[in-house]
């Protein structure tokens, strides 16, 4: 029997995908050593619609592949859009078990996240099945003794970019070459503006 590809589930509305997203991923995927990295783009949330300044699904999909065209080991995946909404993680990653029985995957997530994992829904079912890899976020210290096993802090340094921020800067007019991939600038100041 095969061994499992070791794989690394990046979730989020990349609301655009930026560069510190894609940085992260990079060094993600050579610290955890891991065979690719699923961007996951998550769907709108039903219960959120009045949110307003989150994009289309479809556009913030197609940027994010535009976006890792170059990247061999990143995958933009809109696995999410055919799932019952809302979708909660556990439950993706029981439907990403289920359709890709030759993969591992490794739940990454921000350390501001794993300090509220407890609040997340059906957290010990996600602990059971799969790896977490912990990158680290300002202000939400990690202490690595207290970790379980399956859990791993890596050291991939601070991306301090934020979606909100290319937003705002696109809004303002003012320009985002280097916050966001050649391929989407245009993109991006089209679609946010």
């Amino acid at each position: 029997m095969d061994p499992l590809v070791p794989t690394g589930i990046f979730g989020g509305s990349f609301n655009p995908i930026h560069t510190g997203h894609i940085g992260l991923a990079r060094d993600i995927l050579r610290l955890a050593n891991l065979e690719e990295v699923w961007f996951l783009v998550s769907p709108l949330n039903p219960f959120k619609r009045a949110a307003g300044d989150l994009l289309d699904d479809r556009l913030r999909f197609d940027m994010v592949r535009r976006a890792l065209c170059d990247e061999p080991h990143l995958v933009a995946s809109d696995y999410e859009f055919a799932l019952p909404k809302p979708s909660y993680t556990w439950q993706t990653l029981a439907h990403l078990r289920a359709d890709h029985p030759d993969r591992q995957f490794s739940l990454i997530i921000g350390a501001d996240n794993w300090l509220a994992f407890d609040r997340w829904a059906h957290p010990d079912d996600i602990l059971h099945h799969h790896p977490i890899i912990v990158y680290p976020r300002e202000g939400y210290p990690i202490d690595k003794a207290s970790l379980p096993a399956c859990v791993s802090l890596v050291d991939t340094g601070l991306y301090p970019i934020s979606s909100t921020d290319i937003r705002h800067r696109v809004a303002q007019g003012e320009p985002v070459e280097g916050l966001v991939p050649p391929a989407i600038v245009p993109m991006v100041e089209e679609y946010y503006k």
